[in-house]
């Protein structure tokens, strides 16, 4: 158990660096956004995919 916790909290780290260095994560094309007025509506669909498909991976490759 904490060997996964240590490999999430490094996961997390690691994407939380690519973002501070300009990685485009979370306005990727396709993402939803609407502005109306004085509100805004944003839904990462395509950032949603793609973060689900990279953490399916990464974990497939530790569980074996």
């Amino acid at each position: 158990m904490a060997r996964t916790l240590v490999v999430v909290g490094l996961i997390v780290a690691a994407i939380g660096a690519l973002m501070l260095l300009g990685l485009p994560l979370g306005r990727l094309p396709g993402d939803i956004v609407v502005s109306r007025g004085r509100g805004t509506f944003y839904f990462p669909i395509v950032t949603c995919i793609v973060v689900s498909v990279l953490l399916t991976l990464i974990l497939s490759l530790f569980r074996r």
